[in-house]
């Protein structure tokens, strides 16, 4: 074969690679979201995957998607341990970054990083753990990789990687509320607090939030005064009238596949609040407030 016959080749295998790396794109990236929190991360994480797939090729590899989740995995297991020393002096109250979209539904691209219900407040919990105990828990109890294939990853046993994932497990039932089955009911509850908001009505504030209420706020660098977090229904009732005046411009939102409210101001998204509702009450607050993180919300639907 001449230079060319081989250039053409090699063209058209980039083609086929390509192709059916983007029948795999948007699993790599709902396991990344879970995995980092982050949209942008993700698609970084995914970017590199490709990376590495177009460097070596799919020679010998058997189960495609499987590589790629295992490459994804370490990926994200690299960025996390980064992040990790990086926040290690840091004490800020931090909200991952929430997939939103229309009450009315969700697009086609956030299908899969909502499937299973993937909300803010388990994220935040994910967020608590250990690079390595998080990936044993996502890739194991979320997508059901066998602990086989998660050992590798994580330099560990079979055996010590069930571990990372039981020790998660344990955290993450003991410190993610699970929300009610029931979305329109849901709904319900979050229109209620909005509209309470709006009138500054603290008897009917009161009435939607659960006793042990907990309201966590991310305001980023910029705006450090707006991180915080408060406990106690009458604790989050103050804050809540505190900022009523940006309830006027807050409208219903899905977030993260629940409802939730997002505030749009001079088409830039001002807030994003997402809500955990268990046995009708609001038992969780999460607020992205970060300025610079919401500068990547797209508000054209909104």
């Amino acid at each position: 074969m001449d230079e060319f016959g081989q250039h053409t080749a090699d063209a058209r295998g980039n083609d086929w690679l390509a192709r059916r790396f983007e029948e795999h794109r948007r699993h790599l990236r709902a396991v990344a979201y879970r995995m980092l929190g982050s949209l942008t991360e993700a698609d970084d994480a995914v970017q590199e995957s490709w990376l590495r797939l177009s460097r070596s090729g799919a020679d010998g590899v058997q189960n495609l998607g499987g590589w790629l989740t295992t490459v994804v995995g370490r990926v994200c297991l690299d960025m996390l341990r980064s992040r990790k020393a990086l926040r290690e002096d840091s004490l800020d109250t931090h909200v991952p970054e929430p997939v939103i979209s229309r009450e009315e539904g969700v697009d086609p691209e956030q299908e899969a990083l909502l499937a299973d219900s993937v909300g803010l407040a388990l994220l935040v919990v994910l967020d608590a753990l250990a690079p390595a105990e998080r990936l044993a828990f996502v890739l194991h109890d979320m997508l059901a990789v066998p602990f086989d294939e998660i050992a590798p990853i994580v330099e560990r046993t079979p055996a010590a990687a069930r571990q990372l994932a039981s020790r998660a497990r344990r955290r993450v039932q003991g410190a993610a509320p699970a929300p009610d089955a029931d979305l329109p009911r849901q709904r319900e509850v979050v229109h209620a607090f909005l509209a309470a908001s709006r009138n500054g009505d603290f008897e009917a504030l009161l009435a939607v939030l659960d006793p042990d209420v907990l309201l966590r706020s991310d305001g980023g660098t910029a705006s450090p005064n707006l991180s915080k977090v408060v406990r106690g229904a009458r604790a989050v009732v103050a804050q809540a009238l505190t900022f009523s005046r940006f309830a006027l411009a807050a409208q219903p939102a899905l977030v993260n596949g629940a409802p939730g409210l997002i505030t749009v101001r001079k088409d830039r998204a001002f807030s994003v609040m997402g809500f955990t509702v268990a046995d009708g009450r609001i038992v969780e607050i999460n607020v992205l407030a970060d300025p610079a993180r919401l500068e990547q919300v797209d508000v054209t639907a909104f």
